[in-house]
């Protein structure tokens, strides 16, 4: 089974450019527009890692990876924040509520899958959900 990756973003050109940034990996792109489809689709499908934007509609992507690492369920996906958002106060909320990386937009496609690869690297392949 290949790794799961979920692009949550609410801007299609966007999650478009990810998921061809992922093509050649071997990994399964799942996509969320929205805050709440992002949380839906982690507890179904529990992802290895969510690329996740904070200005989503419904629930901003700083309250969804709260809620993804205060449930027991969905607690070790990697979060990785993909975000115009460039703050350092930005960033450092989105450690504070459970990152593990950020990543600003625009992006470097090279830097993306660097970011991915380090963090695959550590993780055992995934079980069927």
């Amino acid at each position: 089974m290949s790794h799961r990756i979920l692009i949550a973003d609410d801007e299609p050109h966007i999650a478009e450019l990810v998921r061809i940034c992922l093509e050649d990996s071997g990994v399964r792109v799942l996509e969320a527009r929205d805050g709440e489809a992002a949380l839906a689709i982690a507890r179904r499908e529990r992802p290895s890692v969510v690329l996740l934007d904070v200005m989503m509609p419904r629930v901003d992507g700083f309250e969804v990876c709260r809620r993804l690492k205060e449930d027991p369920l969905t607690r070790g996906i990697v979060v990785l924040m993909l975000t115009a958002g460039a703050r350092p106060a930005d960033r450092e909320r989105g450690i504070l509520v459970g990152a593990q990386g950020y990543l600003t937009k625009p992006f470097s496609p090279v830097e993306l899958a660097s970011m991915l690869a380090e963090n695959l690297s550590r993780l055992p392949l995934p079980e069927s959900p």
